[in-house]
């Protein structure tokens, strides 16, 4: 066991440094069982979470151009939509009916959707449905203040009154500007997204917090982000749950160069340590999501016994990580045996964590 791996399991908050030396490590097994330790101290309650919901991606236009997207469409592609508010709502009903307690929209940064489209859709959808909506990520609020002329901090409270519950951490990627330099450089700074989130905790909009890894960062960027999520989570208690995902290379911008250098090219080793690190760094965030979307069910049942508490969405739609060339699709009945198959009982949650029901 290194020194940082005796930090972690001391209870001592880790610095940048024990990061670093962890997240490099190669002792797999050392790691994923401090993690898991840390996990059962937090979480020794006798279950493993999951939630049913639905993705909708109201629109797939976007001006941002990210070089790692597989799914966006430029304002004039045949292929662009804004989804009608009738097929929204009929996904909506289909969610749950299938036992869905919240809905999450993502979509582009479209140049043409003003905030009175965003408002007129929150308020018609919870008009119709007692649903949570979970909606939003930073690079769309502020790509909404933008063209609304308006400070994010009012785009929030307007979304907020029309129904907005929480937000995504989504558009996190790399929380460094030389990442995002590369990756998306028409999308928001990293202080940006920080910001964006520090207002919407500040107005009582909890959030999840992201991390999407295995491009074009290293090492020391990924604990910086992890850092970085640390410090506002310090300052305002508002983030609910860290997910880290891998990158998908099929389709993209990025794919040729990913392909060249197997560096990019993320297995479960590297996945497993990297989920490893962010629970036992991220001592301050209650919950660790495991990603089945891009890991499958094999590697994220694991990922239970190496610091996630939680199999995250049975996803009843994804499109965006399916555009990429990955498609692993889960049930609510294979999350229930995965999760059972280890010990545990099953409880479906909301999105702040409070059980519902025993599987």
């Amino acid at each position: 066991m290194n020194s940082a791996t005796g930090s972690a399991c001391s209870h001592k908050r880790l610095s940048f440094k024990d990061g670093v030396g962890l997240i490099g490590s190669h002792d797999l097994i050392d790691l994923g069982a401090a993690a898991d330790r840390l996990c059962q101290e937090l979480h020794p309650e006798h279950y493993r979470t999951f939630v049913v919901d639905r993705n909708i991606n109201y629109t797939n236009v976007c001006t941002s151009g990210c070089t790692f997207c597989a799914f966006y469409k430029d304002a004039d592609h045949r292929d662009g939509y804004v989804l009608p508010k009738d097929e929204i709502f009929k996904k909506i009903e289909e969610a749950m009916s299938l036992g869905g307690t919240q809905i999450l929209m993502q979509g582009g940064l479209h140049p043409d959707l003003k905030i009175d489209y965003y408002v007129d859709l929150l308020r018609s959808i919870k008009e119709k449905f007692d649903i949570h909506i979970h909606s939003f990520s930073p690079p769309e609020i502020i790509h909404i203040s933008t063209l609304n002329d308006l400070p994010t901090k009012e785009v929030l409270a307007l979304l907020k009154n029309a129904g907005l519950d929480t937000i995504p951490g989504g558009g996190a990627e790399i929380l460094t500007d030389r990442c995002r330099g590369i990756l998306s450089p028409h999308k928001c700074s990293a202080n940006e997204w920080l910001q964006v989130m520090r207002e919407a905790h500040m107005s009582g909009i909890k959030s999840t917090a992201t991390m999407m890894f295995g491009h074009v960062e290293t090492l020391e960027e990924r604990v910086e982000h992890l850092e970085k999520i640390r410090q506002l989570q310090d300052e305002t208690g508002g983030f609910t749950a860290f997910i880290p995902w891998t990158f998908q290379p099929k389709n993209t911008a990025l794919s040729l160069s990913a392909e060249k250098r197997t560096g990019f090219i993320i297995g479960g080793f590297d996945y497993l340590r990297t989920l490893a690190v962010s629970r036992l760094f991220l001592d301050n965030i209650p919950n660790i999501q495991a990603s089945w979307v891009t890991q499958g069910s094999k590697i994220a049942q694991l990922a239970l016994k190496f610091g996630a508490n939680d199999l995250g969405s049975t996803m009843i739609e994804e499109n965006v990580v399916r555009a990429a060339g990955v498609d692993y699709r889960m049930s609510k009945e294979e999350m229930i045996s995965l999760i059972k198959e280890l010990g545990f009982e099953a409880m479906q949650r909301d999105c702040y964590y409070n059980i519902l029901s025993r599987k």
